[in-house]
């Protein structure tokens, strides 16, 4: 194989660029099927999206976030229910999935019970079992009605983290699931631990009953470590099922998010989200906020540049394929395939540049585009550079996120 040619992303530092092993992206090797990247709106608490707000997290050009999930609240109360209805509508348009997930149910529904400390603590009452599961089809059809159909609804947000909403424990979990949850009209997900704690998650996997009415196990990865993230129980009963990160926010909710190169974090979390932990889909907390993908005034911050990196180029449907993940020091990729394109994220928080050979096995394309986040630009397109019999070699800058498209 003669000379590659350099992607013009970093030619000046190419010079200077460390050499790492090349990373195989072999399509055979196929893995989880990606629902979508995406995140939460949640009027009653910060305000809802704006017009061009929806726009730019569910749009897919430049300068978008390219969100295809939205996650949205489930009111207590009827008369609530329309609040983000605008924003579900605006993302179904631009081809998103919604999903629900309740805080609390209706206040007829809950008692009062001393939890440790917490002389005041909420849960579901025992006779009201059928009764919520209706309330949760009742807000389904809601929203079918008004044009939105749920891909999924939650039994509880964050049940194992509820000092200001509803508990449950594993067994109550499992009790709804097993009598109750079959009855639901949407996908139901459960139990969105907010620690990915599987005490909340290993009853369910074993319980075949509660089991057959789930369709995706959902959880949020605060404080999460990495070792934490791959699920053995998941991979052994978990046939059939989503596994879907309903979300999170990272590194922290203090920092601005266009802090750099701490945004690069972003990045290798849902890297890690995706290999480690093979989750379908991955879901920031809220879409619009001073830490979150978009800043307040409606443009994407350095955050929602790594999302972006992920969300815009890997749509739902695609594969994940399997990808050399950690090809030198502080270098993460990860390779997906779809719509006749492969896709590869590759990121460098290491402080030099670095040569990178990607080598696509039995791949037949002739050249890649390029987009690239760094301390001055966001999801800029960088060009095409050529294939040579299957592989190319670019330099990744330093502090630098690169996804490639195959043409």
């Amino acid at each position: 194989m003669g000379a590659l040619p350099v992607l013009t992303v970093a030619a000046s530092a190419a010079a200077a660029a460390t050499a790492a092993a090349a990373v195989i992206i072999d399509p055979s090797a196929r893995r989880q099927t990606i629902r979508g990247f995406g995140g939460m709106t949640h009027t009653a608490w910060i305000g809802d999206l704006t017009a061009a707000q929806r726009d730019t997290a569910f749009g897919t050009g430049e300068g978008r976030l390219g969100f295809s999930v939205l996650r949205i609240p489930v009111p207590e109360n009827q008369a609530d229910w329309s609040r983000d209805l605008a924003t579900a509508r605006r993302a179904i348009e631009l081809g998103a999935t919604v999903i629900a997930s309740p805080w609390n149910p209706p206040a007829r529904m809950v008692e009062t019970f001393v939890r440790g400390s917490q002389t005041n603590a909420r849960r579901l009452r025992y006779d009201m079992y059928g009764a919520y599961a209706q309330h949760l089809n009742d807000f389904t059809a809601f929203m079918r009605n008004n044009g939105v159909n749920l891909y999924g609804i939650s039994v509880q947000n964050e049940p194992d983290y509820a000092h200001d909403w509803t508990w449950w424990t594993p067994t109550e979990m499992v009790r709804f699931l097993r009598e109750n949850a079959g009855s639901i009209s949407s996908r139901v997900i459960a139990p969105e631990s907010f620690q990915y704690v599987k005490n909340m998650s290993d009853p369910i996997l074993n319980d075949p009953t509660a089991l057959a009415n789930v369709d995706i196990v959902g959880a949020h990865l605060y404080g999460t470590s990495f070792a934490n993230f791959p699920y053995p129980l998941f991979k052994q009963k978990g046939a059939g099922k989503e596994l879907w990160m309903t979300e999170v926010y990272y590194p922290n909710s203090t920092d601005s998010a266009d802090l750099w190169p701490q945004a690069l974090d972003v990045g290798e979390h849902i890297h890690r989200a995706m290999v480690n932990a093979e989750f379908q889909a991955y879901i920031w907390w809220y879409i619009r906020r001073s830490y979150g993908p978009m800043r307040e005034d409606g443009q994407l911050s350095k955050r929602g540049a790594n999302i972006a990196h992920f969300a815009r180029f890997v749509r739902p449907g695609y594969v994940r394929i399997e990808a050399t993940a950690n090809p030198v020091s502080n270098v993460y990729v990860s390779a997906y395939q779809g719509g006749g394109s492969t896709v590869i994220v590759a990121i460098n928080k290491g402080t030099s540049a670095v040569s990178q050979q990607f080598t696509l096995a039995n791949g037949t394309a002739s050249r890649v585009s390029s987009w690239l986040t760094d301390a001055s630009r966001n999801v800029a397109p960088q060009g095409t550079t050529g294939v040579s019999n299957g592989s190319f070699t670019v330099t990744l800058p330093a502090r630098s996120v690169l996804t490639f498209v195959t043409a």
